[in-house]
């Protein structure tokens, strides 16, 4: 895959958005890295850098403030959809994350917004279930200290 026209998928809210200022710094059959403004500033998020691991199921991404120091580390479980005729990636946030602070400290958010997908019917239950999968592979690198293994790509 050469660099691909990335997009970004929401179940909550629904929405899909070119990603059309992200830079791709490397691209490879495993893994893509981007540098990028924040879509959405807030008063400490300015910018970034993520790594799609394209087979693990899921994005790391290193949320910085203005002046580069880092904010944390803000990590999604998602799905990738390629579309080989124009070389796009759709890639959808299957709404469970992992934050990492630069204490050291691991916060899981948004298990909620899985049962209420399932719930409306936005996310089957065999999502679901990949979903918590690949969720437990992160945090097991994660806890067993290993997240510098991620990390390293960006």
């Amino acid at each position: 895959m050469t660099n691909p026209i990335l997009y970004r998928r929401r179940i909550i809210p629904e929405e899909c958005v070119l990603l059309k200022d992200d830079i791709i710094l490397s691209c490879d059959e495993d893994r893509i890295v981007t540098s990028w403004q924040a879509l959405h500033p807030k008063k400490d998020l300015h910018h970034g850098c993520s790594c799609y691991f394209l087979k693990e199921g899921f994005k790391v991404s290193k949320f910085c403030c203005e002046d580069g120091s880092l904010l944390y580390w803000y990590c999604d479980i998602v799905e990738y959809d390629y579309h080989a005729s124009d070389n796009s990636l759709i890639v959808t946030d299957l709404l469970a994350d992992v934050i990492i602070y630069p204490s050291g400290y691991v916060k899981v958010v948004d298990l909620d917004e899985l049962v209420t997908a399932l719930e409306s019917r936005s996310i089957s239950l065999d999502t679901l279930k990949s979903c918590i999968l690949r969720l437990d592979k992160l945090l097991q690198i994660i806890y067993s200290g290993h997240f510098d293994t991620l990390q390293k790509y960006i």
